[in-house]
C-alpha cells in the first residue's frame, strides 16, 4: 500500500472501531467512499479486501460490504479436518456428477463416500412497497406436489450470480427487479451434495412482459409477507432456497421492530 492508501485504511479501520456502524450495517457504496475519501476505486478495493481478510468487514455480492454480525460463540480450535486422498467419477453430465471420494476422518479408517455435485444456483426474494414478495405457484414432479417458491436458477459459466438472480426473476415472472442484494451463500445438503446456493433480496420491480421461460414459469403472485408463516405451516413453501430467503426477511424485520421498540 502507498502512503495515501495506507491512510485510507487507517481511516476506515478507526471508523469501524468507533461503533458508528452496528453489526449487520452496510458500509456506504464504493462510489460514495471514493468521493468521501478521495481515493481511486482500485486502491479502495485493495483497502476493503484487506479489511475483509482481517474480519473487519464482510462482503456481500460483488461490491457490497457489511459490518460482521455480533455473535457470542467462538469457533473451537485444534480440531482436525477430514483428509481427502482422491476422488473418481461414477456418472457425469451437464446436470449432475456422481463421485466416490476416498476420505479419512481423524482417528478413523479410510473409506469411500458418495459425493453429488450439482449446479451453482441463485434465488431471489423480490419485495414491493406493500410488504409482498414475488412468488410462483408451481408443480414439482419429484415430490409430486404444488407449492409456492421464489424464482431462481442456474448460474451460467462466467456469469455474476447477481446477474443470474435478476435474469431468472425476469424470465420466470415477467418482472425485472430494480436492484438485488446478496444475503448468504449456503449448501442445502452439506454432508453429501455440493451445490452452492446464492440468496438475494430485491426491492421493487417493474413489469416488462410475460414470462419467457415457459418450462420454469408458473402462476405468478405477489404474496403478502404476513401469509408466509401460515404457508410454511401448511407445507406449501417448496425448496430450501425459498425457506432460507423468507426466514431471513422475517427475522430481519422482527429484529428491526425489536430494536425500534427499545
Amino acid at each position: 500500500m502507498g502512503p495515501k492508501t495506507a491512510k485510507v485504511y487507517e481511516t476506515l479501520r478507526t471508523l469501524l472501531a468507533s461503533g458508528e456502524y452496528a453489526p449487520g450495517d452496510k458500509l456506504p457504496s464504493e462510489r460514495t467512499l471514493v468521493d468521501q475519501l478521495g481515493i481511486g476505486r482500485t486502491a479502495l478495493r485493495q483497502v476493503l479486501a484487506r479489511l475483509v481478510a482481517e474480519g473487519a468487514l464482510e462482503v456481500h455480492g460483488r461490491s457490497s460490504y457489511r459490518i460482521p454480525g455480533a455473535v457470542s460463540v467462538t469457533a473451537p480450535e485444534g480440531l482436525e479436518p477430514w483428509q481427502i486422498h482422491g476422488e473418481r467419477d461414477i456418472y457425469d453430465n451437464k446436470w449432475v456428477r456422481l463421485q466416490l471420494w476416498d476420505v479419512e476422518p481423524p482417528g478413523m479408517e479410510r473409506f469411500e463416500h458418495h459425493v453429488v455435485r450439482l449446479q451453482h444456483v441463485a434465488i431471489t426474494a423480490v419485495l414491493d412497497d406493500q410488504d409482498r414478495v414475488l412468488m410462483l405457484w408451481r408443480y414439482r414432479f419429484v415430490p409430486q406436489q404444488w407449492g409456492w417458491e421464489l424464482p431462481g436458477g442456474i448460474v451460467d459459466a462466467g456469469e455474476d450470480p447477481a446477474e443470474t438472480a435478476q435474469r431468472e426473476v425476469t424470465e420466470e415472472t415477467g418482472w425485472r427487479p430494480k436492484s438485488v442484494e446478496h444475503v448468504v451463500t449456503y449448501q442445502p445438503m452439506v454432508g453429501m451434495v455440493d451445490s452452492p446456493h446464492e440468496i438475494y433480496v430485491g426491492h421493487g420491480a417493474e413489469r416488462v412482459g410475460d414470462p419467457t421461460d415457459l418450462e420454469e414459469a408458473g402462476h405468478v403472485e405477489w404474496v403478502p409477507l404476513a401469509d408466509i408463516p401460515g404457508l410454511m405451516a401448511r407445507g406449501q413453501l417448496m425448496g430450501s432456497g425459498t425457506l432460507v430467503a423468507l426466514l431471513h426477511i422475517l427475522a430481519s424485520r422482527e429484529k428491526a421492530r425489536t430494536t425500534a421498540s427499545r
